[in-house]
């Protein structure tokens, strides 16, 4: 089971002699297989969530643990997509893709069958032997995209992968995700600052307080994506138009609104289930 459990997290950070908190107390869980969305204010702590479970920074106080086991380094169960695509610019796509399984010494004939599983599914037939300069955004992500999946990890850790792009290329790529996770399902943890990106998305959407982060609700996305068969739209325009769609996404954005304005961060799992 590749579950992700936040158990009373907190992080201190010191700066300049100083300390001050980034998260206080933040517990909740991704299940197996599900797709979770954090979204929040700017620095409430959403990015220092996901490299906690990547295992590149660590709680002061509480854990966090991965399939059962505390994490305390990164480890080749989990993937993590960054915001910049930090491709090797050296090399080609397909040897982009074919670095990590180069790594765990995976035999060459699987690793053509995996690279080429991917690069179709990914829509990156015929970019096989480009390099990053000359591709688009969207395709540079479609390849740290691939690069990851091809590693067939437990776990996938998504910080804001689709900021760096155009408006256009963006919903592209969402769709894409939707795609790849329908046939590819992973355990995925989402970073991002668009609610519209966070509905569609996800399972489920945990809103943050603003600093020190704390969890403000939780909203269950999944039951009503059911009810309302968002599945039978092919593009994401026709999902956002939805009645459903906007509530949740007008829900959001009135707890980030109020997070703006308060004083006092107040946490709550109303609306959703903290396990």
């Amino acid at each position: 089971m590749s579950t992700i459990v936040f158990d009373g997290v907190s992080r201190e950070f010191t700066r300049d002699g100083k300390t001050f908190p980034a998260l206080e107390n933040v517990s909740f869980r991704v299940h197996d297989r599900e797709f979770v969305a954090i979204v929040g204010p700017s620095g409430c702590g959403k990015t220092t969530c996901l490299r906690m479970a990547a295992g590149l920074e660590f709680p002061t106080s509480g854990t966090v643990s991965v399939g059962d086991r505390p994490v305390t380094r990164p480890g080749p169960d989990r993937a993590v997509v960054f915001q910049q695509f930090a491709l090797f610019p050296w090399k080609t796509v397909y040897a982009n893709i074919d670095f990590g399984l180069r790594g765990k010494g995976v035999a060459e004939a699987t690793r053509r069958a995996r690279i080429a599983a991917l690069v179709e599914l990914m829509g990156l037939q015929g970019y096989e032997s480009a390099y990053p300069h000359q591709l688009s955004g969207g395709m540079q992500q479609r390849v740290a995209i691939a690069r990851s999946y091809v590693l067939d990890p437990d776990v996938l850790l998504m910080d804001e992968p689709f900021g760096a792009l155009d408006a256009q290329t963006r919903v592209v790529m969402q769709e894409e995700l939707i795609k790849l996770a329908r046939v590819n399902p992973r355990t995925v943890l989402f970073i991002t600052h668009a609610v519209d990106e966070a509905v569609y998305l996800a399972d489920r959407v945990v809103v943050m307080t603003r600093r020190p982060g704390r969890i403000r609700e939780i909203i269950d996305v999944a039951p009503v994506r059911a009810a309302e068969n968002w599945n039978r739209y092919d593009r994401t325009e026709e999902v956002m138009d939805q009645e459903s769609f906007v509530h949740l996404r007008t829900h959001i954005w009135r707890l980030l609104r109020g997070e703006q304005q308060s004083e006092t961060p107040v946490q709550s799992t109303t609306g959703g289930d903290a396990s």
